[in-house]
Formats: C-alpha cells, sequence, structure tokens
C-alpha cells in the first residue's frame, strides 16, 4: 500500500503541535495580563468627576480631616459624600467665583445634589462596612491608599477579593491604633507585635473573617 503522507508532513505536525501550545500559553497570559491590568481592575486610574477635586490639596495642603466631608464614615456602612452645603461652608468666601466650580454653584442654586463617582466601588454582591473596619482599627489609607497626595482620586487597590482576603487572614498586618485611624502617614516600627494585640484589645474574630457571609449576604 502507497504510503499517503510523505515524511515530511511529521515535521509539519510537531511545529503545528507546538505552535498551538505557544498560542494556548500566550493566551492565558493575555488573559492573566488583562485581568490584573488597570484597564480591568480600574487601579491608579483617576475617574472623571463634577468638579476635579484634589485631595491632595484639600487634604496635605489645608489639614482638612476626612470626616469633615465623610460625615458618616464612623457610624454607618457608606462613608458619605460631601453635600453641597459642605463645600460652600468654605468656598462661598474662597474661590467663590472660580469657573471650575460652578457645578456646586448651581447644584446650591438649583437644590440638586452633585453626582459624584464613586472611585472605590465594590461589586453589588459584596457587602462593605466602614464602621465595622474604622472601629476594628483599619486605616483609610489601607484601603484607599494615601489620599492626601492624589491630585485626582484613583482607587489604589484592584478590589479583588484575594487582596480582601489577604487582610482578613492576617489582620494583624495591617491594624492600628483606633486613634491613627485617620492619620494617612502613620506607621508602626513594630506593626506585628503591636497588631496581635490590638486583635485581642479590639475583639476581632478572626476565625470568622474568611467565612462567606461575612462579605456576601
Amino acid at each position: 500500500m502507497a504510503q499517503l503522507f510523505r515524511r515530511r508532513f511529521n515535521s509539519i505536525a510537531r511545529s503545528g503541535i507546538l505552535v498551538l501550545i505557544l498560542l494556548l500559553l500566550g493566551s492565558g497570559w493575555l488573559l492573566h495580563a488583562v485581568y490584573w491590568s488597570p484597564y480591568t481592575t480600574r487601579e491608579t486610574v483617576p475617574l472623571e468627576q463634577p468638579v476635579p477635586f484634589s485631595h491632595k490639596h484639600h487634604v496635605y495642603g489645608l489639614g482638612i480631616d476626612c470626616r469633615f466631608c465623610h460625615t458618616s464614615v464612623e457610624n454607618s456602612a457608606f462613608a458619605g459624600l460631601p453635600p453641597t452645603e459642605i463645600c460652600m461652608t468654605c468656598h462661598s468666601q474662597i474661590w467663590k467665583d472660580a469657573p471650575m466650580l460652578s457645578p456646586v454653584r448651581e447644584s446650591l442654586a438649583a437644590g440638586l445634589a452633585l453626582r459624584w463617582n464613586r472611585v472605590t466601588d465594590t461589586p453589588d454582591f459584596v457587602f462593605f462596612n466602614h464602621s465595622i473596619h474604622i472601629n476594628k482599627g483599619i486605616g483609610c489609607a489601607t484601603c484607599h491608599g494615601q489620599m492626601d497626595r492624589m491630585p485626582l482620586t484613583w482607587q489604589s487597590h484592584n478590589l479583588y477579593m484575594k487582596w480582601c482576603l489577604d487582610c482578613h487572614r492576617a489582620p494583624e498586618k495591617y491594624i492600628r491604633p483606633r486613634s491613627e485611624v485617620f492619620n494617612l502617614n502613620w506607621t508602626a516600627t513594630n506593626q506585628l507585635s503591636l497588631g496581635r494585640k490590638l486583635v485581642v484589645e479590639y475583639q476581632v474574630h478572626t476565625e470568622q473573617l474568611t467565612d462567606c457571609s461575612m462579605c456576601h449576604r
């Protein structure tokens, strides 16, 4: 019986298999790169806002405390977005005619709230409570990054479940004294020993922190 395929087809088949393997590996690498890229996570990408608000100017430059604008952060699940009246507390006297602040003035005149875009926005299937984290000693900068260095606001972390679990599995690496929660530049020289002490003192029940129902309700 005559041979159906010539010998060179063996080389072609091997090359084809090698190309297929390389394509599969390349596709996996590409998907991984896209999954972790700022294009997907929105990490480090400033989000457009109705007013180009600068945390760097207000927090670092003027020394305004987080709670001045985010009034409910210590007592509720939602940190709260500043109503127009809070902005106009200062801007009725300072930069009151600045063109970039016209949306703020229009908001006050019309009695309609500014539609701020949430930068750090967890998915709808995730329950996150600001007050619990703050009262257990988790600082603003742990999740939001160095807000006092942001001329425009961006998301500092990817918000993937792994990132949350890194803290929930080892809260002693992140927990700080309650008095330093709003200090964006606080650091500890002995974080682990201090963290273990505070975990006990603040009654952080570590055995419950990785339970699915803790965040998915």
